[in-house]
């Protein structure tokens, strides 16, 4: 926050001032702050901060004729109190698991994708919402699947001058069901050990599309493009048998504190047939 001698805290109102202030003062992004403050540790910060929570085109949940736009400037809890379609179910669910509710009242789903860690509890859901983010930087605004923009264990393809302004789902399986499941050491205020959301576009008692995601099992969530083929055009009866150990073969996990590679990897399958049954029964 010392900047060439000087005390800098920067708080602009407006998406320019923002991306003006990012790019001069090449500062840090500070959101909700649930994630930034704790990973200081004892240490100040380095770099001048830029506070976008006044932002107001950050603001917000809207719904348009092709897409949810979600500002990056959106919260937790108000995405769990938006009015949104029953495909949103597993993401709303996820909301819920994120923290206290305390920190659901800060923290900002776009936070929750720059930190970029493995166990983020939102990734999975909007991963299978085939959602994608929207960057802004001073000259620049793009669009990158959500899928290309998390590269890794806190690493995502943002630019230093970048900001991102929405997250994007588009609006093709709006009355699909949707599942979030997770494991963890206990209940709540938990890091998970496996991560599973499931979303299922039902027609005529067949499955139209399915999107399978699963977290917390390699160093990015992995969409089953293999089993979403398995699913597609299969009926609901005994669904959840369709998913087999072959099925996440794009899976990678390790072994740490929390658990052993093959307990995460015996855990993700369960939790993915538990998801799959879970859906079909609200068929």
């Amino acid at each position: 926050m010392w900047f060439a001698g000087v005390y800098v805290y920067l708080r602009p109102t407006t998406l320019e001032e923002a991306l003006e202030a990012l790019y001069q003062s090449r500062g840090e992004l500070l959101a909700g702050g649930t994630d930034f403050y704790p990973s200081l540790g004892e240490r100040l910060p380095a770099k001048p901060i830029v506070d976008i929570t006044r932002v107001r085109e950050l603001k917000g949940i809207t719904r348009k004729p092709d897409l949810f736009r979600i500002g990056g400037g959106a919260t937790w809890t108000e995405l769990i109190k938006a009015p949104l379609p029953r495909c949103f179910d597993a993401l709303k669910a996820a909301a819920r698991e994120i923290g206290s509710v305390q920190i659901q009242n800060r923290g900002t789903v776009a936070g929750n994708l720059c930190n970029a860690s493995p166990a983020a509890d939102s990734v999975p859901a909007l991963l299978a919402l085939d959602a994608a983010v929207e960057l802004a930087s001073r000259s620049t605004v793009r669009r990158v699947a959500l899928q290309d923009f998390i590269l890794g264990n806190r690493k995502t393809a943002r630019q230093a001058d970048e900001i991102l302004t929405a997250i994007l789902v588009p609006r093709a399986v709006d009355d699909a069901l949707s599942t979030f499941l997770k494991l963890g050491a206990r209940r709540y205020l938990v890091i998970s050990i496996a991560i599973v959301a499931v979303v299922l576009d039902i027609e005529s008692g067949k499955i139209r599309d399915a999107r399978v995601a699963v977290g917390s099992c390699s160093v990015r969530a992995q969409r089953l493009t293999d089993l979403e083929q398995r699913l597609r055009g299969a009926s609901l009866s005994d669904i959840a048998e369709l998913a087999a150990e072959q099925h996440l073969k794009p899976l990678s996990p390790i072994d740490d504190v929390r658990a052993s590679a093959s307990y995460r990897f015996d855990s993700a399958l369960t939790l993915v047939r538990r998801a799959l049954a879970q859906c079909a029964a609200k068929c």
